[in-house]
């Protein structure tokens, strides 16, 4: 089953349970896959492309989050912990540490690298291997700490 499918399925499920929260992440992904899609020219977005989507609005609620704990909004931060939660569980497991460093250290050779100067060269490689399985912030400095050794 497709993402998309699962989604639309999943949809229907929260309906039936009239579970708002699940709901309304659903129809924010949808939202989401609408807008990617007409900005790109009405082409139909695949699974990757959807993973996209579901990462960027991990990372919207994630960002809110820090600004609503600033403001001492905790019935917020604790309803985006909930959104979080419920994107998440539709990416892929995340990468373990060794199984990263193993794509990094893949990437490193496959691409030349040999100073942080060449970053850009390893994270083009390693980027489309673990999207959605790791964080593109923690990717970048361990890529880093390695080429710095």
């Amino acid at each position: 089953m497709s993402l998309r499918e699962q989604l639309n399925e999943d949809l229907k499920s929260a309906m039936r349970a009239k579970d708002q929260a699940r709901l309304s992440v659903i129809r924010a992904i949808k939202a989401g896959i609408l807008a990617q899609e007409t900005r790109s020219e009405r082409t139909t977005l695949d699974d990757e492309g959807i993973l996209q989507v579901i990462v960027k609005e991990i990372k919207e609620r994630k960002d809110a989050n820090s600004e609503f704990e600033k403001a001492g909004r905790q019935d917020l931060v604790e309803k985006n912990l909930k959104e979080i939660e419920i994107l998440s569980s539709y990416l892929p497991a995340p990468l373990s540490e060794d199984e990263l460093a193993q794509i990094i250290d893949a990437a490193i050779t496959a691409s030349g690298a040999t100073s942080p100067k060449d970053m850009g060269k390893v994270m083009a490689i390693v980027n489309p291997q673990v999207r959605g399985r790791a964080e593109g912030r923690h990717v970048a400095e361990l890529v880093k700490a390695r080429l710095s050794r």
